[in-house]
């Protein structure tokens, strides 16, 4: 089974490269020889996720002529699953009705917080017991940590998951870095993430030049490391380069659950409040004040959906000084309230499932 015990920074690629004794010394090269890789898919998966890591692994046999991987796409029930973009994949197989695999990838998506399905949790725990390399992409760490098999590891997730992730398993050593790899067990925040995670593996199982090869093949030029960080910096998001706005902008971001005032960001600027109005009014057309507002409610939003703190307590961590303040504040932006945005986003959840079968 695959046992990660050395990493080494590839400075000319950008590409994690992995000191391992992966296999026996003979079966890297036996032409018979090759991975059980499966991708299990539950309803709403992330297509991007999926297809990132699946067409890696393809692309690495078609260039290396010889079948290194074989993808096994299952499900709990062996009937079609429907990407959260509404496109069906079939499966290989059932979830009972699976072979030995060497790697397991949970694909999770939208709404992943809401799955609940203690047959598979238990399915997943016997994979992992034998030995099987077991991780998620995208939401999928939702399932692993449910089913504990995060339990002592370091884990990922996507962004826009991270902080309900992190308030509903509090026990767990969670970063915000694009993939992690800790013994036997991955997780990576999704999208093109995926590819980059499977390019480390290919590297690790058959060497950088393949892996490389592959990168090229999709167009990839710059393989990121694990240690990249999810989201666009500020200066891409923003679309502005002035070192004093991205600052003044970093510093908010920071500073959530205990807002700075604004006199006090112009201050450590060495700023007028004025001039930074004028440069928050020039670049984005909006005051400081307003830009601090409306990311603050973007995490609340995100709090309120993926966890199950009260209204209260997103207040409080997203630094409103009461709820009633909050919700106003929010219905304002929204157009509903904290509470009504909940109840609708959890209804439209549990209805899908239904017309789903899950």
């Amino acid at each position: 089974m695959c046992k990660v015990c050395r990493r080494v920074q590839d400075k000319r690629y950008g590409m994690t490269t992995f000191a391992t004794r992966l296999v026996p010394p003979d079966a890297a090269s036996d032409p018979v020889w090759a991975r059980n890789i499966g991708f299990f898919l539950i309803h709403n998966f992330s297509l991007m996720s999926f297809a990132s890591a699946l067409e890696a692994l393809r692309v690495a046999d078609r260039l290396a002529g010889r079948q290194n991987y074989k993808r096994v796409i299952i499900t709990k029930d062996g009937k079609s699953a429907i990407s959260s973009s509404g496109v069906a994949v079939s499966p290989n197989c059932a979830m009972a009705n699976t072979g030995g695999l060497d790697r397991l990838i949970v694909v999770g998506g939208v709404n992943t917080e809401t799955y609940h399905d203690p047959e598979v949790y238990v399915t997943l725990r016997r994979w992992a017991r034998s030995g099987c390399y077991i991780g998620a992409v995208s939401s999928g760490s939702y399932l692993l940590a449910q089913a504990g098999l995060l339990d002592g590891y370091r884990c990922t997730i996507h962004w826009e998951n991270f902080e309900g992730f992190v308030e509903r398993f509090p026990t767990l050593e969670v970063t915000d870095e694009l993939f992690v790899i800790d013994r036997d067990r991955f997780t990576c925040s999704g999208g093109t993430a995926s590819l980059d995670l499977m390019l480390v593996f290919i590297e690790a199982d058959h060497g950088r030049d393949l892996a490389v090869t592959v990168a090229d093949q999709f167009i990839h030029k710059d393989s990121r490391d694990s240690n990249n960080q999810q989201r666009m910096s500020l200066r891409l998001r923003l679309g502005a380069s002035h070192p004093k706005l991205l600052a003044a902008a970093g510093l908010m971001e920071s500073n959530l659950e205990e807002p700075l005032k604004v006199d006090d960001i112009a201050r450590q600027l060495n700023f007028t409040v004025r001039q930074l109005q004028r440069l928050f009014r020039n670049y984005l057309q909006c005051t400081p004040k307003q830009y601090y507002l409306d990311a603050r409610l973007a995490r609340a939003q995100r709090m309120l959906l993926q966890s199950t703190l009260s209204v209260l307590q997103v207040a409080v961590a997203c630094g409103f000084v009461s709820a009633s303040h909050f919700s106003k504040t929010y219905r304002n932006r929204y157009g509903v309230s904290p509470r009504q945005g909940r109840e609708t986003t959890n209804s439209n959840a549990a209805m899908h499932a239904a017309n789903s079968g899950e």
